[in-house]
């Protein structure tokens, strides 16, 4: 039987902040503001994660397989970089760096040598979050990369409530269009483009209506920097984007859980259909062989 070892927790902390991240997956567990006490993160049941890292897919493969080579291969929804394991190759009071290498149990999934590198540093303004992707392969790799937190709104205790808060999108100049997205079985692409409700043309008011149809994936349109703030409030978070194509926007259609997802997004769930060849599949990212692609964003309070 294999053993099962406890992931390690790894803290880092600054004079305005302190983040726990887990081992697993390199997930951010906490992100707390020392000085009010107050936790940005989500970290309820109903819900069981907190910001999960979406390698080397996003969303769930079509018949949860894809092709490589006209080789079909098993993949589980977002990939499997949530579910390993990753090592600790920096420290300091105020960074640390993990790595995700491939290793057997990704090659039954992922037939590429790889590496993963997650950099989480504090700044005096919150905190920057960068991704470098290494393929250490001998052919053209292929893949997708997403960044998944869950932030609590309100997002601070107090009078405001969910549909007290709006986004607002900098960077874009046309109207914001979502991918049109179909719930059964799972969640998958149409191949359609729709316009996200907006009350200007770059603020959309946030309401449970808004996800009765699951998550938005807002278009490739230049979005710089998505900010989520409550007219009834001084809080606010901003998140700094310009390294990622789309951003998507979520919460549980079915329960009126107090949290919001604003997950950058480089890549897309599948079209509905049958699994599909990731060599041609849209968003996917390409590296070829000893490149490596940096990609950061950061996460800002006020």
């Amino acid at each position: 039987m294999k053993e099962v070892v406890a992931s390690m927790n790894i803290f880092i902390a600054n004079i305005n902040y302190q983040v726990q991240i887990s081992g697993k997956g390199a997930q951010i567990l906490s992100l707390k503001n020392k000085k009010t006490n107050s936790e940005y993160l989500w970290n309820g049941q109903e819900w069981p994660k907190h910001a999960p890292l979406l390698f080397p897919a996003i969303g769930r493969s079509n018949k949860d397989s894809y092709l490589i080579d006209d080789q079909p291969f098993d993949m589980p929804q977002h990939g499997f970089a949530a579910d390993e394991e990753f090592e600790v190759i920096q420290k300091s009071d105020t960074a640390v760096t993990f790595e995700l290498k491939s290793n057997a149990t990704t090659k039954l999934m992922y037939p590429f040598d790889f590496s993963l590198k997650i950099k989480y540093q504090l700044l005096s303004t919150g905190l920057s979050i960068s991704f470098k992707v290494t393929n250490l392969s001998s052919k053209t790799m292929p893949f997708a990369l997403g960044s998944h937190p869950a932030f609590n709104v309100p997002l601070v205790g107090g009078k405001d409530s969910f549909d007290d808060y709006y986004l607002e999108f900098t960077g874009n100049q046309d109207k914001l269009q979502v991918y049109e997205i179909v719930m059964k079985p799972f969640p998958y692409r149409t191949g359609k483009l729709e316009l996200l409700p907006t009350e200007h043309k770059h603020q959309v008011k946030l309401s449970r209506g808004l996800f009765s149809k699951g998550l938005r994936i807002i278009a490739n349109q230049d979005v710089r920097e998505v900010k989520l703030a409550s007219n009834k409030s001084n809080r606010s978070i901003s998140l700094k984007l310009k390294d990622f194509r789309n951003v998507c926007l979520w919460t549980k259609e079915d329960q009126p859980l107090p949290f919001l997802c604003i997950e950058p997004f480089n890549g897309l769930p599948d079209i509905t259909g049958e699994p599909i060849d990731w060599m041609k599949k849209d968003g996917n990212l390409f590296l070829k062989p000893a490149q490596s692609k940096l990609m950061q964003y950061e996460i800002l309070f006020d």
